[in-house]
C-alpha cells in the first residue's frame, strides 16, 4: 500500500517519503481516513506501531489554514519526554512551518505558558495537569478545538492523571475526540467513555514481534488489585500436588516480605525468602540451597536483588508483579535446554496489561489468559469494612489457605488447558518437578 492510498496532501506525503516512511503502517492505513472523516476514534497498538505519527499527519491535514486566535487541536500526552517526542514528530513532517505548534510540561514556567498561549497557537501538546491549569487560569480557550487527541492514555490512566483529561475533553465539547493507546481496560474505559461518542470506533493493531528465541509457555491471570492477586495465589498453591516447586518473583524486597507474611505458616519449611530483608524471615541465601532442601516448595525472589540466571529445574515461574524491564522476564523464559520445560504464570492488574503486551511483542506470542478459579475472593480495593469487636478478620481467615487442608470447592477448578496439563503431568514423570 503506498502513502498516496491515505489520503494525504502532496506536501506531506513528501514530508514523510523525505522521512523515511514510504508506505504506511497498519494502524495508519485503518484509521487515517476515519479521522480524517470527523469519527470518534479509539486507535489500540503496540509500542511503534506508528500511533504518534498518524495523529500528527490528520492533525496536519484536518487543519487546513494557520493564525487563528484560539488553538485548534489539543494533544494530550503523559509526561515531558512524550511532549518532546511529539514536538519532535511535528518538526520531522510540518516541512514548512505552517502551524504554530506549542509544547506544554510541568516544568515550565505557568506563567510563561500562560503567555505563550494568549499569544496565538495552532496546536497544543501537553500534559493534563498543566493543561487543565491553564483552562482554569483562563489562559487555553478550548471553545475553537476542532480535534483533542489523547495519546498514551494507558500510561495517563497509570498516573492518575484522568480528571484533568475527562474536564479538559468535556470542556472541548464541539471537537472530535482520538485517543491511543496500547492496551483498553476497565479503568481505560472510565476515563474516556464521558466523552467519547456513541458513534465512535475501536480499532484494534495487533502487530508481534518475529520472536528470536523459544520460550517457555506464558499463562495470564487478569486481576484488579494486589490484594486479589494475594487471594489468587493462595488458591493457585493450594494445589501441593501440581505445585511442589515454585518461585514466586515480585518487584521489592518489602513486598516479597508482604507476600511470605501472606501466607499461614503451618510447616514454616515450605516456604523463604531469597536473602530475605529480615533477620527472622525464614528464607535462602541461593537458589541451590532452595533446590536441594526437600521440604521447601515455594521461593519468594525479588527482582532488585535477585541475580542467578539459571532456574533450571523449576517448573513454574510467577511473576506476581511484572518486573520494570520487560528484559528481565524475558531472560527467564528463554528455554536453553530441549530437555528442561517450564510454565511461566504471570498475574497482572489492568495497569500492568501494557507491559503485557510490550512483552507478548517481543516473544512473538501471546500469553493464555487464564479462567479466575471459581472460589477466588475479589477485593474491592475501596472499601474498608469496619470489624466488630472479637470479630475475626475476614481478609486474615483468607490468608495462608496454600497451607490449611484442601477443599474439595477450590482444588485445580482454575481450567488449565489439555496441553498444559499434559505439560505438568509430563514433568511429573520425567521427575522435573
Amino acid at each position: 500500500m503506498s502513502l498516496e492510498k491515505l489520503k494525504l496532501s502532496k506536501q506531506l506525503v513528501a514530508s514523510m517519503t523525505d522521512a523515511g516512511f514510504l508506505t504506511p503502517k497498519e494502524i495508519q492505513a485503518k484509521t487515517m481516513s476515519r479521522i480524517l472523516g470527523g469519527q470518534d476514534v479509539i486507535a489500540v497498538g503496540p509500542e511503534g506501531s506508528g500511533k504518534t505519527t498518524t495523529y500528527v499527519l490528520a492533525t496536519l491535514m484536518k487543519l487546513k489554514y494557520a493564525f487563528e486566535e484560539a488553538p485548534r487541536a489539543l494533544i494530550l500526552v503523559p509526561d515531558a519526554e512524550h511532549v518532546a517526542h511529539v514536538l519532535e514528530q511535528f518538526k520531522l513532517l510540518n516541512r514548512n512551518s505552517t502551524f504554530r505548534i506549542l509544547g506544554i510540561d510541568s516544568t515550565g514556567s505557568i506563567e510563561n505558558q500562560m503567555n505563550e498561549v494568549t499569544d496565538g497557537v495552532d496546536i497544543i501538546v501537553a500534559v493534563p495537569d498543566r493543561a487543565r491549569a491553564l483552562y482554569l487560569k483562563l489562559a487555553l480557550n478550548t471553545n475553537k478545538i476542532q480535534l483533542f487527541i489523547v495519546d498514551n492514555a494507558e500510561l495517563i490512566v497509570k498516573k492518575g492523571l484522568q480528571l484533568p483529561v475527562v474536564e479538559l475533553a468535556n470542556s472541548a465539547y464541539k471537537s472530535q475526540h482520538v485517543v491511543f493507546t496500547e492496551v483498553l481496560h476497565d479503568k481505560l474505559n472510565h476515563m474516556i467513555s464521558p466523552f467519547m461518542k456513541d458513534s465512535s470506533v475501536t480499532i484494534e493493531v495487533d502487530e508481534l514481534g518475529a520472536g528470536d528465541a523459544e520460550v517457555y509457555p506464558q499463562m495470564l491471570y487478569n486481576v484488579p488489585n494486589f490484594r486479589t492477586k494475594l487471594n489468587l495465589l493462595t488458591v493457585l498453591l493450594n494445589d501441593t500436588e501440581t505445585f511442589d516447586k515454585v518461585i514466586i518473583f515480585v518487584n521489592t524486597r518489602l513486598t516479597a516480605q508482604t507476600v511470605y507474611k501472606n501466607f499461614n505458616h503451618i510447616n514454616a519449611q515450605e516456604i523463604g525468602i531469597y536473602k530475605p530483608l529480615f533477620f527472622d524471615d525464614a528464607g535462602f541465601d541461593s537458589l541451590d540451597e532452595f533446590m536441594e532442601n526437600p521440604d521447601s516448595r515455594i521461593l519468594i525472589a525479588a527482582n532488585e536483588n535477585f541475580t542467578e540466571a539459571d532456574l533450571k529445574g523449576i517448573p513454574f515461574i510467577f511473576h506476581f508483579e511484572l518486573p520494570e524491564q520487560k528484559e528481565t522476564l524475558i531472560q527467564r523464559i528463554i528455554k536453553r535446554d530441549e530437555t528442561e520445560d517450564a510454565i511461566a504464570i504471570n498475574f497482572s492488574t489492568d495497569i500492568e496489561l501494557a507491559e503485557v503486551k510490550k512483552i507478548e511483542q517481543a516473544i512473538g506470542q501471546k500469553m493464555q489468559v487464564m479462567d479466575l478459579p471459581e472460589d477466588l475472593k475479589i477485593v474491592d480495593a475501596a472499601a474498608k469494612p469496619k470489624k466488630k469487636k472479637g470479630e475475626e478478620d475476614e481478609e486474615q481467615s483468607d490468608r495462608g489457605a496454600a497451607f490449611h487442608e484442601k477443599k474439595a470447592s477450590n482444588t485445580k477448578n482454575y481450567n488449565y488447558s489439555a496441553g498444559t496439563k499434559a505439560k505438568m503431568t509430563y514433568k511429573k514423570k520425567k521427575g522435573l518437578s
